[in-house]
Parts: C-alpha cells; structure tokens; sequence
C-alpha cells in the first residue's frame, strides 16, 4: 500500500514539475514560498497586537501552543520517515531553493503555513479564505520548487492544522 501511495505521490510531482518547467514562474514561487518563513509569523502576531489587543492573548496563545505542538512532532515525523526529497530520487527533479534539511516529508513550511491559516480562521474567520489560499499556495510553491512532494505538503497542511485545532481547544 505505501509503495502504491509512493509511486503515485512521485508521478504527480513529475506532472506538476513538468507543468512549471513550461511555465517559468520560478520568482514568484520563491517569494510565495519565502513568506512561510518565521519573519512574517511575527508581523502578524504584532499587526493582530495593534489592531486588537483584547483579542490578542487568546490568538497569539493558541499560535504559541500550537507551534509547541507542531515543532516537536515535526522533528519526530522527519526522523522517523527519513523521506528523501524528490530532487534526490526523482531524475527529471531539480531543485530552485535549498531545503532548510535533509529530508521531505512532512512539509514544514506547509505545516506552519496551515497552523497559521487554521489559527486565523478560528479567531477571525472573515480572512479564512485568504489565510488557507495563502497556505495552499506556499505548499504548491514547495512543490514547483522541486523540494516536496504533494504527499509532503498533504501531510504538513494535517500537521498544522491539527496542531492548531488542539491549541485552539486548550487556550478557548
């Protein structure tokens, strides 16, 4: 079953690779992929601060808790899995960025995009669409960037949203 699920995960991300190789967008998935770094995390949490400081607690506290859930068990899942990344096995792959580590799966850059977006649903559920299209977008930017599979970033957006809901449950 798993190498069923790994052939079919490494036959989308050389359709999807081949897709981007026609279209040259590699700029801009940078930049996509770029703003799931942690500095935009924290311009957040201060713009939530300076617009709402009542509300500001409960939401940077369920984002706090939630990346103390996620972080360790990210670490554990990319020990455990030891997946290579695509640029590795995949002989049409090549990589446009290089990865903060050594192995693919779960997708942190997805992972804490969704605890972000799942996050800001909970507390302001009139930016939801934006938040989780933002995080959609950085994951599919992990992908056309040749450093995840799709697989990776199902497991990483799971990861983050689950880590946020449980956050959620505990801080509410």
């Amino acid at each position: 079953m798993l190498n069923v699920l790994g052939s079919l995960d490494t036959l989308a991300y050389v359709r999807v690779i081949r897709l981007q190789q026609r279209h040259t967008l590699t700029a801009l998935f940078r930049f996509i992929s770029h703003t799931g770094d942690g500095l935009p995390y924290l311009l957040l949490a201060a713009l939530v601060y300076w617009n709402e400081p009542l509300h500001y607690l409960q939401f940077s506290g369920s984002l706090l808790l939630a990346f103390l859930i996620e972080l360790p068990c990210f670490l554990v899942l990319k020990s455990l899995i030891k997946r290579d990344r695509p640029f590795v096995r995949v002989t049409e792959a090549t990589k446009a960025i290089e990865p903060s580590d050594k192995f693919s799966m779960p997708s942190g850059h997805t992972a804490a995009a969704f605890l972000m977006a799942t996050v800001i649903a909970g507390y302001y559920g009139e930016f939801a669409v934006i938040a989780f299209t933002w995080a959609g977008l950085i994951g599919a930017s992990r992908v056309l960037l040749g450093v995840h599979y799709p697989g990776d970033i199902i497991a990483g957006a799971i990861l983050g949203a689950g880590s946020s809901i449980i956050a959620m449950g505990i801080v509410n």
